[in-house]
């Protein structure tokens, strides 16, 4: 009963986190401005357009250039998440709960904006409404899978194949609600929340330490941001421009597309239940995201 309450107990502090990160300005990345603003100097007006009107990959752009575009977008927010945790704290007018480090929504926050710019890149569709500062739960349920990605977690990395699977057989125009709210795939969105708001604990108490002492705390504070940081959104990016999803030769055939949704869940249904029961029972064990 105990473990049950703590793991419940993580699952909420990851939310909690997730979604005061998400209403901090800046953080959500415009879909249409960031590809043509991205891709201005590599390709043509036709391939922006069209990148914009449907996906980079139906633009016929291909994963090597996205690639080099994905490693600007990382090297500018390593850089800018970096600085701010090496500043000698963070100012008092970003409005959040009190049980919301502002050190750790706005590196939360540096996370969501990297795997928004590697998501667009790789043709998955908006992830966040324009309207209001909400939070669906598709949304909230890739973007934690997202998040299991960069801290090395295999049975996200298998559940973020499968939702993309799902959006190619629609044309990637929207994000497979009844998959991540209902689905197979929910219950290791819940799992990877658990496990992620137990890793974010850490992370944010190892910064509290290292701030303890001034200036030397500010740049062990920087330096570790630094090396955590680009190496988990290197890990997202490796694994979005792997996906069949993201390749301008692939194409789904219309006998392909079952109600939306992809067929072969059996492996990530057993994944998830395995997780779910155990660790004696997993094939695939989350994993120490540490490098």
């Amino acid at each position: 009963m105990k473990q049950g309450k703590e793991v419940e107990d993580s699952e909420s502090r990851f939310f909690t986190v997730l979604l005061a990160a998400a209403k901090l300005p800046s953080v959500r990345i415009n879909r249409e401005a960031y590809l043509r603003s991205a891709l201005a100097r590599h390709c043509s007006e036709d391939e922006i357009r069209r990148a914009v009107e449907e996906t980079p990959a139906a633009a016929g752009i291909t994963v090597e250039l996205l690639d080099k575009v994905a490693n600007d977008s990382i090297r500018y927010e390593t850089a800018k998440v970096s600085a701010l945790s090496a500043a000698a704290g963070i100012p008092g007018i970003l409005v959040l709960p009190a049980t919301v480090p502002a050190d750790l929504a706005q590196y939360v926050g540096h996370m969501l904006r990297i795997a928004q710019k590697l998501a667009y890149l790789y043709s998955w569709p908006d992830l966040f409404d324009d309207e209001g500062d909400g939070v669906d739960d598709a949304t909230m349920g890739v973007l934690t899978l997202f998040f299991g990605v960069m801290f090395g977690t295999q049975s996200a990395n298998m559940a973020v194949g499968k939702v993309a699977g799902m959006m190619s057989k629609q044309v990637a125009k929207k994000l497979p609600q009844k998959a991540l709210t209902k689905g197979v795939i929910y219950p290791i969105v819940k799992k990877s929340a658990a496990y992620l708001g137990v890793q974010m604990t850490k992370q944010s108490f190892a910064k509290g330490v290292s701030k303890a002492i001034p200036v030397i705390g500010a740049v062990v504070s920087g330096g570790l941001t630094f090396s955590t940081y680009l190496p988990m959104a290197k890990r997202l990016k490796k694994h979005l421009a792997g996906l069949p999803l993201a390749d301008p030769s692939h194409r789904v055939m219309e006998e392909d597309v079952v109600d939306g949704e992809v067929v072969e869940e059996h492996e990530t249904f057993a994944l998830a239940d395995a997780e779910l029961h155990g660790p004696d029972t997993a094939a695939v064990k989350l994993e120490d995201p540490r490098p």
